[in-house]
């Protein structure tokens, strides 16, 4: 089966290369990292004692998040061992060398023999963690015959790839059969889980990771964009966060009506994807809005007056629209936001996360399509913690906030709520991987003694 599978892979690889080039090209994406892709370990790497490494491999920014508390735990807990950590994505590896040093972070290999193997010869890790949904079978086939641990965590099925693993169930059988332990997000997870062929015996509910996601410390460039929001002569402030082709276009026409009632509100506008920054500046040129662009705040002095030397104004976007075309400051923004709207909901997209926002106790707004977080957003749905708006009823549902003081407190104050509900799954992950670590749970055992004895 493995040997189909890879040589399906390659040809895959080999056929789609014209898209690949295509994005390089034109949106400056999938450029950097391939001779790791492809199975060359950076010498930043080579060092630690043998099966003392722990590999945990994390997408994206999103699981980057909702490991970070993991793997703090898990330093602490675990002093004797390396944690390194892969992402797929460019602003997954920035944002994880950020957190866990460049020393410790590298791109994943694509899932070909010789790219898992030669990784898996050089760290000899003594466990593999993967985040949410990754099975990958040459990964997971070659880890469990390393002698490695293998577990996925926060581990979910989603609407939409549940029929497709369903389709192919005896293939995830014995793909699932490598790994040893599944910690699902939710009892639903966990049941799906078995549905496409995971042991039941090996499947537990460990809780969703990302409710206990913190905001990034704010640095110097997010007290810069601070300085800027939380003037008085700005407000109310939207923030729209991780939107997506066709999405934008709705809010703005939704923002008119806001600002033909309120002339100071401002909107900011934060796309999913970096590569769209230009086009939705073009978007915004021809909107007839006032708008700035975040990237042009850098070389400004703190608060430049309207068209002072006929440079770019911060003071444009009151009544405007401000494009977030920066990366890792949208966490912060969200804390001085009136409302929030998180993108991906108003087109068939699935939606994105809503627990930034939730973290400072801001009312949110999502569209229909949250099938990617449909365990998160059930459970803010039934705590009367977000409201559900359609193209249709997206300005009227911000206008009815926006009028009313009280009603925005009290579903902040829900959404902060059901966050505190949900704290926990770090330990219970953390736990549950300790015990496939022999002398680790051996630690910890006796660390419990001695605080019992105390």
């Amino acid at each position: 089966m493995y040997w189909i599978y890879s040589a399906l892979l390659v040809v895959t690889l080999v056929l789609s290369a014209p898209w690949w080039l295509w994005h390089m090209l034109r949106h400056g994406k999938y450029r950097s990292g391939w001779s790791e892709r492809l199975g060359s370990v950076p010498l930043r790497l080579r060092r630690g004692a043998p099966s003392n490494t722990i590999w945990i491999h994390a997408v994206s920014v999103g699981e980057v998040l909702a490991v970070t508390q993991l793997v703090a735990e898990m330093k602490t807990q675990l002093p004797d061992y390396r944690i390194v950590v892969s992402t797929t994505t460019d602003t997954g590896q920035k944002l994880a060398r950020e957190k866990f040093g460049e020393e410790n972070v590298f791109r994943a290999p694509l899932d070909l023999p010789w790219a898992v193997q030669s990784f898996l010869d050089a760290l000899r890790p003594g466990m593999l963690v993967l985040a949410e949904s990754e099975f990958w079978p040459n990964l997971l086939h070659a880890a469990r015959r390393s002698g490695a641990a293998v577990a996925v965590v926060n581990a979910r099925v989603s609407d939409r790839s549940l029929p497709r693993y369903k389709r192919f169930r005896r293939l995830f059988t014995r793909v699932l059969a490598d790994v040893d332990l599944l910690l699902a997000q939710s009892e639903e997870d966990a049941r799906r889980l078995v549905a496409i062929g995971a042991p039941p015996e090996r499947v537990h509910v460990g809780g969703n990771l990302k409710f206990e996601v913190k905001p990034p410390a704010r640095g110097e460039i997010h007290a810069r964009l601070a300085e800027a929001m939380k003037r008085d002569d700005i407000g109310p402030l939207i923030v729209a966060g991780s939107t997506l082709e066709g999405e934008e276009a709705m809010l703005l026409d939704a923002f008119r009506k806001v600002r033909d009632r309120y002339s100071r509100s401002m909107l900011l506008l934060a796309p999913r994807h970096p590569e769209r920054f230009d086009s939705l500046a073009t978007l915004l040129t021809t909107s007839g809005l006032p708008f700035q662009r975040r990237s042009q705040w850098n070389d400004l002095p703190a608060i430049p007056a309207a068209g002072m030397n006929g440079a770019p104004s911060r003071s444009s976007v009151v009544g405007g629209v401000l494009l977030l075309d920066s990366i890792g400051e949208l966490a912060s923004a969200y804390e001085f936001a009136d409302l929030a709207f998180i993108g991906g909901s108003l087109v068939p997209r699935g939606g994105h996360n809503v627990l930034e926002p939730a973290y400072f106790g801001v009312p949110i707004l999502v569209g229909p399509h949250t099938e990617n977080f449909r365990d998160i957003v059930d459970i803010f749905r039934h705590a009367d913690a977000l409201r559900v708006v359609t193209p249709e009823t997206l300005a009227a549902v911000m206008l009815d906030l926006l009028a009313n003081v009280d009603e925005r407190e009290r579903l902040g104050r829900n959404a902060r709520d059901v966050m505190h509900s949900q704290q926990g799954a770090t330990r219970r992950t953390a736990d549950a991987l300790f015990a496939l670590l022999p002398n680790a749970q051996r630690r910890i055992v006796d660390a419990a003694v001695t605080e019992q004895r105390v």
